[in-house]
C-alpha cells in the first residue's frame, strides 16, 4: 500500500500542470531497421481501436509489407520537405499539427536537426512544444543517437551519428520501451533487402550489432533501475531490490587500497553493477605524505573505473563495522569488498575482529574478502584463455568423436527464444507473427503447442498456421492434454512453435519438462521457436523470490538459454502491461484486481523488467565475447578462476549453489559444490536433500563432491583441504546464522575459514530477507 500522506502544495501544482501536458513515449532500438516504426504503428493502431484520435507526421515510408499494411489506415499531417546534402529531409509543420490538435501524434526520428529557418532547431524542441499544447507523442530513436552513448559507440564500433539528442532526453519521457532484435535477425533483414536502404558497412558487422544491442539493453536497464529505486523510496522499502548489483569497496590509504578498488571494479563489471569506494579517516589525524599519495592514487583510479569516492569521518577503529554497514544499507549496496584481516586469533580476541563485527551486522548484503596473495606461495591465477596454434588447429585431423560431434551440430535444428519480464508482454503474439511471415515465404512451420489464454489478438495471429493435434494423457481420472512430440517428429516440419518452455509435463509423459521435449526436437533436426519469462531462469530463482516474494517452482536451466541460437527480449513498460491487464487482454476481468494486487504490482513489474534487461544484456555480452574476446563491454577476463561452494545440506544450500553458478558463469570458471559430513548418521530428510542438491548442481553444470570430517570441529579444515586440492581461487559460503555467544561456544566454521583461508578470495553470502516491492 502506498504511504498515506498529503501532497505538498508544490506536488499538487505539479500534478495539475501534468493534466494539461501531453505524454511522451520513446521507442528505442539498437539500429535503424530494428522495428521501432512497426511497433510505434502497432501501438497507434491499438489506441485508434480504443477510440483515441491518432495521426502521423514525418514517418518514413516503410519497405516491409507488414509495416506498410499498418500505416495505410492512419491520417497523415503533411510534413515540410527540404534537401540536405542531396537527401530529402522532413520537418514537422507545427502550425498544422496544433490546428489538427490530435490526441496522439506518431513521429519517426527523434534525433533530427531542422532547417535553418524553422521555429526550433531540433525535433526534440518541436515535440516539447507539442507536449505543452496537450498533444501526446510516440516517437523513435536509435541508441547511438543519444549524447554520451554516441562516444561509447564511436569507441567500440567506429559509428558516428549525423545528429544526437541530449543525454537527459529519455528522462523527459513518461515511458521508454526497448525494441530488441538479435544481430542474426538484423543481418537477415539486410540480406533480404527488406529495409530498402543499404546499411552503413560498420553497422552491418555482427560484432558491432551486438555491441549496439548490449548498449541499448543496459541503457534502458539503468533507467528502469532509477524508477525502481524511486518507487521503493515512495513505498518506504529499504535494502537492495535484488534486481541489480552495487559494489562497495572499503580501502584505506595503504599500498593495497588500489588492489581492492580494481578487484571491486572487476566484480562490478562482470555483474554489471555500480562501484562505490569509501575510506574512513579519523577527523583529527593528519595524513603522512605517503598516505596522501595513496589517497590521490585511489581517487584517481576510482574515477578511471567509473566509480564514486567518498571519505568519511571515523572516531575510533571499533566504530568502523557499524559505520561501514550503515553506509552500505543507506546506499542500497549488495556486496562489500574488503581485505582479509591480518590479525592473529589472539589479537582478534583482544582487540575485536572487524570482519566478525561486520558479519554480525549484515542482513541483506554479501561480504567479499580479497585474498592477500603477496604473502602466500605466489600468484596462482592463470590467463583465462591460452593462445592456441591456429595453423596447427587448422590442419589437425578430427578424431572420430570430434567428427561425430561436428555432424550432430550440423544436423541439429535452430533454436530461437523470446523472453519477457512477465505474462502478457506479447511473447506468444510475436512468435506467431514471425511464424506467419515464415509461412508466407513458403517455410513449413507448424504449431506444436500455443497457449492463447483466450486473448483475442493472439488467437487472430494463429491465422492459417497448421496445428499439430495435442495428445491426451490420463492422470488421476482426468484427461489432460500435452504437446504430441512424436506426431511433430513424424510430420517433420522445418519449424515448430513451442510455447511456455518452463512447463512441467503431465506425469506419465516420456519427458518430464517441455524444454527436454525441445532438445529432443532439435536433435531430430527440427527448428524450434519458443517463449518463456525471466522468472523461470533457474539461477535467478532467489533474486525473483527477493523481488516478488514468490518462489517460482517451474524453472529452466540456464544452459537451455545458452543453447538458443537467438534470444530476443519482448520489452513492455509496467504502465502498458497494467493497462492491458485492466482492459482484460491478459486475464479474465474477474481476476484483474487480484493480479494487480499480487504479482502484477508496479514494483514487481519494474524489478522483473530490470532483471530481464540485465540478464539479456549479459547473454549478449557472453556471445559477443565468444565471437571476439576483445570486444566484450564488461572487460576481458585476465584470470582463470576456480569457484568452490561450501554447503550445509540442511541449510539454505540451493541459494548458495545458484549463486556459485552465476559467479562461475560470468567468470568462465570451473565450479565445485562441496559438503562435509560431520560424522552424524544420515537421516531420510538429509538423503533426499542431498540428492536434490546433486541434481541441481549437475543441471547447472557444476561438480558435486562430499567428504567426511572426524567431528564438527574439523569441518572447516576438511573443507579448506578440499578447496586447496582443486586450487580454488574463490570460496563461497553462507553467512553464519547462529547467535554470537552460541557460535563462540560451539566454534564458528566461517570464522575458522577466514582465519585459515586468507590465501583465497572468500564470498560470504547474506541470508536474504524477502522485501516484496
Amino acid at each position: 500500500m502506498a504511504p498515506l500522506k498529503k501532497k505538498t502544495p508544490e506536488e499538487l501544482l505539479l500534478s495539475i500542470a501534468k493534466l494539461h501536458q501531453g505524454r511522451l513515449k520513446i521507442l528505442i532500438g539498437a539500429v535503424s531497421g530494428s522495428g521501432k516504426t512497426y511497433h510505434m504503428l502497432r501501438e497507434g493502431t491499438e489506441l485508434k481501436r480504443d477510440g483515441i484520435d491518432v495521426v502521423l507526421c514525418a514517418v518514413l515510408r516503410p519497405q516491409s509489407p507488414e509495416t506498410l499494411e499498418l500505416i495505410e489506415p492512419f491520417e497523415r499531417v503533411p510534413s515540410i520537405h527540404w534537401q540536405k546534402d542531396g537527401a530529402e529531409q522532413k520537418d514537422l509543420d507545427l502550425d498544422a499539427l496544433v490546428e489538427r490538435d490530435a490526441e496522439v501524434l506518431l513521429i519517426d526520428g527523434l534525433a533530427h536537426r531542422n532547417r535553418t529557418d524553422a521555429k526550433f532547431q531540433t525535433r526534440l524542441e518541436d515535440i516539447i512544444f507539442l507536449l505543452g499544447k496537450g498533444i501526446s507523442v510516440i516517437t523513435t530513436i536509435n541508441v547511438y543517437e543519444l549524447e554520451g552513448v554516441d562516444q561509447a559507440v564511436l569507441k567500440w564500433t567506429g559509428i558516428r551519428p549525423s545528429c544526437t539528442v541530449p543525454a537527459h532526453t529519455l528522462e523527459l519521457a513518461d515511458e521508454v520501451r526497448l525494441i530488441d532484435v538479435s544481430p542474426e535477425t538484423m543481418l537477415k533483414r539486410f540480406e533480404d533487402g527488406t529495409l530498402g536502404v543499404k546499411p552503413d558497412p560498420a553497422i552491418s558487422l555482427r560484432g558491432n550489432l551486438a555491441v549496439l544491442r548490449e548498449l541499448s539493453l543496459r541503457l534502458v536497464a539503468e533507467g528502469v533501475n532509477e524508477s525502481l529505486e524511486k518507487h521503493r523510496e515512495e513505498m518506504g522499502l529499504t535494502g537492495p531490490s535484488g534486481a541489480s548489483e552495487r559494489i562497495l569497496v572499503t580501502a584505506q590509504y595503504h599500498w593495497n587500497g588500489s588492489l581492492y578498488v580494481r578487484r571491486g571494479q572487476q566484480i562490478a563489471r562482470r555483474l554489471n553493477g555500480d562501484v562505490i569506494v569509501v575510506s574512513f579517516k579519523e577527523p583529527q589525524k593528519k595524513l603522512s605524505k605517503e598516505e596522501q599519495a595513496f589517497k590521490a592514487s585511489i581517487k584517481k583510479l576510482t574515477v578511471k573505473v567509473g566509480g564514486t569516492f567518498e571519505e568519511l569521518p571515523l572516531q575510533s577503529r571499533r566504530r568502523l563495522p557499524s559505520a561501514l554497514v550503515r553506509y552500505a544499507e543507506e546506499h542500497q549496496v549488495t556486496r562489500i569488498v574488503m581485505g582479509h584481516s591480518k590479525q592473529s586469533r589472539w589479537q582478534q580476541l583482544k582487540q575485536g575482529s572487524i570482519v566478525d563485527s561486520v558479519l554480525r551486522r549484515l542482513k541483506q548484503i554479501d561480504l567479499f574478502l580479497m585474498a592477500d596473495r603477496s604473502e602466500q606461495e605466489g600468484e596462482r591465477i592463470l590467463p583465462v584463455k591460452q593462445r592456441s596454434d591456429s595453423r596447427k588447429a587448422l590442419f589437425r585431423r578430427f578424431s572420430p568423436d570430434e567428427r561425430e560431434q561436428q555432424m550432430e551440430s550440423m544436423r541439429r535444428g535452430s533454436f530461437n527464444l523470446y523472453i519477457g519480464a512477465a505474462p502478457g508482454v506479447g511473447k506468444t503474439y510475436r512468435m506467431l507473427a514471425e511464424a506467419n511471415m515464415m509461412y508466407q515465404k513458403g517455410i513449413d512451420v507448424v504449431i506444436g503447442i500455443v497457449e492463447t489464454h483466450g486473448r483475442e489478438d493472439t488467437l487472430k495471429q494463429i491465422g492459417e498456421l497448421p496445428i499439430i493435434a495435442r495428445q491426451t494423457i490420463q492422470y488421476r481420472g482426468t484427461q489432460l492434454e500435452e504437446m504430441d512430440v512424436e506426431a511433430i517428429v513424424s510430420r517433420n516440419p522445418d519449424v515448430v512453435l513451442v510455447d511456455e518452455l518452463a512447463h512441467t509435463n503431465v506425469p506419465g509423459s516420456l519427458r518430464k519438462k517441455r524444454y527436454e521435449d525441445v532438445i529432443y526436437l532439435l536433435q531430430k533436426g527440427i527448428s524450434v521457436v519458443s517463449t518463456m519469462n525471466v522468472q523461470h531462469i533457474e539461477s535467478l530463482n532467489d533474486a525473483i523470490e527477493q523481488v516478488t516474494g514468490v518462489r517460482v517452482r517451474e524453472t529452466v536451466p540456464d544452459a537451455i538459454i545458452r543453447l538458443a541460437d537467438q534470444v530476443e527480449l519482448i520489452d513492455v513498460t509496467p504502465q502498458m502491461l497494467q493497462q492491458r491487464m485492466r482492459d482484460g487482454k491478459i486475464y479474465a476481468k474477474a481476476k484483474v484486481e487480484q493480479a494487480l494486487g499480487a504479482f502484477f504490482t508496479t514494483g514487481n513489474l519494474i524489478a522483473l523488467r530490470e532483471l530481464a534487461l540485465r540478464e539479456l544484456a549479459d547473454d549478449v555480452d557472453e556471445r559477443l565475447e565468444a565471437w571476439d574476446r576483445n570486444q566484450t563491454l564488461r572487460g576481458t577476463l585476465r584470470r582463470r578462476e576456480v569457484i568452490f561452494v561450501g554447503i550445509d545440506i540442511l541449510a539454505d544450500a540451493e541459494r548458495l549453489i545458484r549463486r556459485g553458478f552465476r559467479i562461475a558463469y560470468r567468470l568462465k570458471a570451473q565450479w565445485h559444490v562441496h559438503h562435509v559430513q560431520d560424522g552424524a548418521p544420515w537421516t531420510d530428510e538429509a538423503i533426499n536433500k542431498r540428492d536434490l542438491l546433486m541434481k541441481l548442481t549437475e543441471r547447472l553444470g557444476g561438480v558435486f563432491e562430499m567428504s567426511k570430517a572426524e567431528s564438527r570441529e574439523h569441518i572447516a579444515g576438511t573443507l579448506l583441504t578440499a578447496a586447496n586440492r582443486i586450487k580454488a581461487t574463490q570460496l563461497i559460503v553462507g553467512q553464519p546464522s547462529k547467535k554470537a555467544w552460541y557460535a563462540s561456544f560451539r566454534g564458528n566454521i566461517v570464522r575458522e575459514l577466514l582465519q585459515a583461508g586468507r590465501h583465497m578470495d572468500m564470498l560470504i553470502v547474506a541470508n536474504r530477507i524477502t522485501d516484496k516491492c
